[in-house]
């Protein structure tokens, strides 16, 4: 690990002292219908390794150990956020700074020596997943919520804003809030909580793993409103089931078939290949693929995939 000492500059605080410093990657990937993230541990931990004054960027040293230590090279990649909490260090006079990134791939094999392993995301994060109605534990969840906010009307609100209660609309991007809450609440496992929701509190991840999976989940399902992201995830042609099925994986509801179709065709995003393939049932499926314009300008904003709903 790199060794920082005095002079570290975080969010225009100046803080002294030692600081550790790492990189962290959320890499996503979506396969069949499930999104899916490379972990490590067993499937504890996020891939992360030691920023080292040999890279010539941040960016830089995470491509660098994702492809030696996974066999992934990357794409998409970009910074999520950087997690400086004091209390995040086992050593008390020690900060544990950890720069997290986001990257999307295509999953396969993972020969990498810390044994990379692909999870489903919802597997940590079960609450996010509401393609089939409300997801297994919900109401035990919320009523464990409900319990802890008590008469606090302030908890009140913001559980109703972050889990759609109480008549508010379920806003698929707030996932790092609804972990925040859960978190506080102490009903995850991080926080020594012990809820006896089971599978319905998800898979428990090392430190604060599971906190840096969610701002990932949350940037992602944010990001492909306004970024032609999600072609990073598709292979070069596929149906248009199969992208409206990509959508919905990640941002984990059920869309509406006519207008999705609507207003990709709208913002011009895809085009025949002039070839089809033949589904498991019925006629064949004309194949896609994206525009050229639409790879060129993938570093722009301006198009984005709708996510109108069901």
């Amino acid at each position: 690990m790199l060794l920082v000492t005095t002079g570290l500059v975080t969010t225009g605080l100046v803080t002294t002292g030692l600081a550790q410093a790492e990189l962290i990657a959320v890499l996503a990937a979506v396969t069949g219908d499930a999104p899916r993230v490379m972990t490590v541990a067993a499937g504890e931990a996020l891939p992360s390794g030691p920023f080292t004054s040999s890279h010539r960027s941040l960016q830089a040293g995470l491509r660098d150990w994702i492809e030696s230590q996974t066999g992934h090279p990357v794409g998409f990649l970009e910074q999520l956020y950087t997690f400086a909490d004091r209390d995040r260090a086992e050593e008390a006079d020690l900060r544990q700074i950890s720069i997290s990134y986001l990257g999307l791939v295509r999953e396969q094999a993972a020969p990498g020596a810390g044994r990379p392993e692909w999870h489903g995301w919802y597997e940590y994060l079960p609450w996010e997943d509401h393609r089939h109605g409300l997801p297994p534990g919900w109401q035990d969840l919320v009523a464990g919520l409900n319990h802890w906010a008590g008469t606090d009307r302030g908890r009140v609100q913001r559980l109703s804003h972050a889990f759609g209660l109480e008549g508010a609309a379920w806003n698929e991007d707030l996932v790092l809030s609804r972990y925040e809450l859960l978190y506080e609440a102490g009903m995850v496992e991080e926080a020594n909580g012990h809820s006896g929701l089971g599978s319905g509190i998800g898979r428990a991840m090392q430190g604060d793993h599971r906190r840096i999976l969610a701002t990932g989940i949350a940037r992602l399902r944010a990001k492909i409103k306004y970024r032609p992201v999600a072609f990073e995830l598709m292979p070069e042609s596929f149906t248009f089931l199969q992208l409206q099925r990509l959508v919905e994986a990640l941002i984990g509801l059920r869309l509406h078939k006519s207008n999705f179709r609507r207003q990709i065709d709208q913002q011009e995003l895809i085009e025949e290949t002039g070839e089809t393939t033949a589904e498991s049932r019925g006629r064949p499926a004309m194949l896609f693929r994206y525009r050229p314009a639409v790879l060129e300008a993938r570093a722009l904003a301006g198009t984005r995939l709708p996510v109108s709903r069901g």
